[in-house]
């Protein structure tokens, strides 16, 4: 091996035995994450569920009708909210309505926008005709389990929880029209968001908050200025939380998981979605998802290999790393009960996150919605 192979082979040969390491820790830290039981929530509060909806993707009515069917003794109301009457998503709530007569759910069509972001903007103008004071926020392409309103309250009502999020897996919905670009998604979710976020949680890094749930008291909300103060941020959740945390609160995570509707029509459309939340987590956490390249084990050991010449010492990296990588995908599988997609294809996967990762350092902008935007340093849309 000459001199300049060695500069490219040993520095990736120890990132790759850093990220072996890692990917054990992150394999038992996801099974602890959901290992512990929940009595659910004795209190049972009126909550209002705030839904906005853009469209009518495959499996909206399957997950949307998962929040009508909570074991939960409270009242519900449901607020779903749309900026055009004649959004395909309409039509889907009207049957939601006739399938469901005894809950209440309310739709508000309204056209205002109030800043860049026009999911937030949807969330203020519905957030105005929620009547409960435990307001649930979760996207549209969510599916919860029947106890996920029990479990959302018995964190709420734990001492100093500011707010709810949830950990979420990847479900590939039986309509997708192309299976693969929605595998893949499903899978990057599963086996690389999952395992990342469980280990920020066990090491004290991370106090994540997704769009697939933020449970608060509306105080609280008022408190961090309303929805009126984050209309201009790519990432709300991430900027709710930040805003919640500020506050001297924490966010609490249950231990259970939500599904994430993946349905993706397109490879381009897979593309696009990944870089776009790659290169919104490299604007507001920019140290973290630099560590992040420990996470790509397999990826960094082929390059090992390759500039190494493929001595024997750098195939069992190799290995090793594939090892790692099944490893957790058992782990995951086991602990949330699902299965992404089958084994053969997490190679390939690997290597399509690594090539996202590298992606979202060479972009400045972000797609969205058909409008291009820049992110600034503070995570605020800016159009380009």
């Amino acid at each position: 091996m000459s001199l300049l192979d060695a500069v490219l082979a040993l520095p990736l040969g120890a990132l790759v035995l850093a990220g072996l390491g890692y990917t054990l820790a992150a394999a038992e830290m996801t099974r602890r994450a959901l290992r512990a039981g929940s009595r659910g929530s004795r209190a049972a509060p009126s909550v209002s569920l705030l839904k906005p909806l853009h469209g009518a993707d495959p499996g909206l009515f399957e997950a949307l009708e998962s929040f009508c069917l909570q074991d939960y003794p409270g009242e519900v109301e449901i607020v779903f909210g749309v900026h055009q009457i004649s959004d395909p998503a309409v039509r889907v709530v009207e049957a939601l309505r006739a399938a469901h007569p005894q809950m209440s759910i309310k739709l508000v069509a309204d056209e205002a926008d109030h800043g860049a972001n026009r999911k937030v903007s949807n969330l203020i103008n519905i957030a105005r005709e929620a009547t409960n004071a435990i307001l649930v926020i979760s996207d549209a392409d969510i599916v919860v389990p029947r106890h996920y309103l029990r479990r959302l309250l018995d964190a709420l009502n734990q001492p100093g929880a500011g707010a709810v999020s949830c950990l979420y897996v990847g479900r590939v919905h039986d309509g997708a029209g192309a299976r693969l670009p929605a595998t893949l998604s499903a899978m990057g979710i599963d086996y690389q968001f999952l395992p990342g976020v469980a280990v920020g949680r066990a090491l004290g890094l991370a106090e994540p908050c997704f769009g697939s749930t933020i449970a608060l008291d509306r105080r609280i909300l008022d408190q961090i200025g309303g929805f009126e103060a984050i209309a201009d941020h790519l990432a709300d959740d991430y900027e709710i939380g930040r805003r919640v945390r500020a506050l001297g609160l924490r966010l609490a995570i249950p231990p259970m998981v939500v599904e994430h509707i993946c349905a993706e029509a397109s490879l381009g459309e897979w593309f696009s979605h990944e870089l776009r939340w790659a290169r919104t987590v490299r604007q507001i956490d920019p140290v973290g998802h630099a560590g992040s390249v420990l996470t790509h084990v397999l990826p960094l050991a082929l390059l090992s290999a390759l500039a190494a010449g493929f001595p024997l010492w750098s195939l069992g990296l190799v290995l090793a790393s594939l090892l790692v990588r099944i490893i957790l995908k058992i782990r995951v599988d086991a602990s949330t009960g699902g299965r992404a997609g089958p084994l053969w294809l997490l190679p390939l996967r690997d290597i399509l996150s690594f090539g996202v990762f590298l992606g979202s350092f060479a972009v400045n902008t972000v797609g969205w919605r058909g409008q291009r935007f820049k992110v600034d340093a503070h995570g605020a849309l800016r159009e380009d």
